[in-house]
């Protein structure tokens, strides 16, 4: 006899306390199957993230699954130099662009009061932010958009984490990489594929004043600069160039 068929056996003739023991068996249970099976996906190289199904970003929970990448410590210097932009402009129009779980939208939206827009490609990972929007109090609209291909409207800043892995890095990255979705990491051969493309029109959805910030890999600050003429980079909290920053003249 199993130990769930032993405690519904003895609940009716055992009253109350053999009840609860029966419900306290039955939980330890399913903890039981449910820890032999996270560990059974770990091994299997799954990223711890997408077993718990919640990440934390910047102090706030987030659902996280693979309709999008992981929340990373590295983007929050992305959402850190945001946070000192918009200090001083409370209602600020933000554009959460290749927003996946739409951390950094969320995060700017809760922490600094900005009026939020996420767009995606993926109609998944744009359900994903939404849900995570409403988890943590945050109004926003939401675009299913190529980059900003079907974006309406001008913001104040566009806050953005394009996919930058180069076909290099895609072939040879971590097995728990391999768990996130590709499409949110190959930015081509050399990585710079999505900011070529954003240079070509992010003017116009970015007011006079207002800011692109862009997410790239460690070595690309000096390419990417390249094709933004007066950005600068900003580095993480381990001195790896991290963001670059650009200003709509």
């Amino acid at each position: 006899m199993t130990r769930r068929e032993l405690a519904e056996a003895l609940a009716p003739a055992a009253g109350e306390e053999a009840e609860l023991e029966a419900k306290f068996l039955l939980e330890a249970s399913r903890d039981e199957i449910w820890l032999r099976q996270a560990i059974s996906r770990r091994l299997a190289g799954e990223p711890l993230q997408y077993i718990l199904g919640e990440w934390e970003f910047m102090g706030l929970p987030f659902e996280v699954g693979p309709a999008a990448l992981i929340p990373r410590q590295d983007t929050e210097t992305l959402c850190e130099a945001a946070l000192g932009w918009l200090q001083d402009r409370p209602g600020a129009a933000v554009l959460d662009l290749c927003c996946g779980s739409g951390c950094i939208g969320v995060s700017l939206g809760r922490l600094a009061g900005a009026r939020v827009a996420f767009s995606d490609v993926s109609p998944q990972a744009l359900a994903l932010a939404e849900r995570n929007a409403r988890r943590n109090g945050v109004e926003g609209r939401f675009f299913e958009s190529d980059l900003l291909t079907h974006v309406p409207g001008v913001y104040d800043l566009i806050a953005c984490n394009p996919p930058y892995l180069t076909g290099a890095e895609m072939k040879s990255c971590q097995r728990e990489l391999t768990y996130e979705p590709a499409l949110a990491l190959y930015g081509g051969e050399d990585g710079l594929d999505f900011y070529r493309r954003l240079a070509a029109g992010w003017q116009a959805y970015v007011a006079i004043g207002g800011r692109l910030l862009m997410e790239i890999g460690a070595s690309q600050g000096a390419a990417v600069c390249r094709l933004f003429p007066g950005a600068t980079v900003l580095k993480d909290i381990r001195g790896l160039d991290r963001v670059v920053c650009v200003e709509r003249k």
